[in-house]
């Protein structure tokens, strides 16, 4: 018959002895797992060696886009910060958004997304400084070279900090309620109290006046409607300026003449 030998158990010294030499092990054996892959990490293998630029570029090159953030880089393959990558791609003029990605082993793919230009901005209103901003389709304000915008009729944007969005929205629903007088906007301008004024490319001035901005667009389709009526009673004289901020009605002044019209009757002042 077999005699079962039992192993008496060991002191508690003894086995915390051996569980702590375990752990201070495993962990030298990560520590020098961690110390290989940092040593690898580091080996000029991995240094960045190319960066492919992709995305509908109409102002920059991919050339000129690389020559101006490169040098912003720091670190290779793996150490590279991605989010500072971007901000330098983004901070290209004519660059709105970058995603960068990595492409194993030592390769950037960059993707872009160029701002495209909306209107000009200059700033507050009743600032006679000329525009020396863009506002570009998202009613982003940025800066760019404007002379490299190859939209010469570009309207001007003029209104206080924070507003460009807005204007933005009311510029092109304003476009197709002007349709009919034959101009285009050359300047929107919203003043610090919410008031809207319109220079046309006919040299022609419109104070919109305040409130929401479907009531500016009310008051200003009906000045619309009535104008043709208006103007054949004149010889057809070309509109200088018009006044919507009257409760009742608007002021006109035509070349030579100047008029208010109230419920739709001409009165020659």
């Amino acid at each position: 018959m077999a005699t079962l030998a039992v192993t008496p158990d060991l002191p508690a010294d003894i086995r915390l002895m051996n569980a702590t030499a375990g752990v201070l092990g495993a962990l030298g054996v990560v520590a020098l797992v961690a110390v290989a892959l940092l040593w690898a990490a580091h080996r000029p293998v991995f240094a960045v060696k190319s960066i492919r630029i992709d995305g509908d570029l109409a102002h920059n090159s991919a050339l000129t886009i690389r020559a101006n953030a490169a040098p912003k880089l720091a670190g290779n393959f793996f150490t590279l910060d991605l989010v500072a990558g971007r901000r330098a791609f983004e901070s290209v003029p004519w660059v709105r958004h970058a995603i960068v990605r990595r492409i194993w082993p030592n390769r950037l793919a960059v993707q872009l997304e160029e701002h495209r230009p909306a209107a000009l901005w200059s700033g507050a209103a009743g600032d006679d400084a000329p525009a020396d901003k863009l506002v570009n389709s998202f009613g982003e304000v940025f800066e760019a070279n404007l002379g490299d915008v190859e939209d010469d009729a570009l309207p001007t944007l003029r209104g206080p900090d924070g507003s460009s969005t807005r204007m933005l929205a009311m510029l092109r629903r304003l476009r197709p309620e002007l349709a009919p007088m034959d101009a285009q906007i050359d300047t929107l301008e919203l003043s610090g109290r919410g008031s809207w004024r319109v220079e046309l490319d006919t040299g022609a001035e419109l104070e919109l006046g305040r409130g929401s901005d479907d009531e500016v667009l009310a008051r200003t389709r009906g000045f619309v409607a009535t104008l043709p009526e208006l103007r054949s009673r004149y010889q057809q004289h070309p509109l200088l300026h018009a006044d919507l901020r009257h409760p009742d009605g608007y002021a006109v002044r035509l070349k030579g003449v100047s008029t208010s019209v109230d419920a739709g009757k001409t009165q020659k002042k």
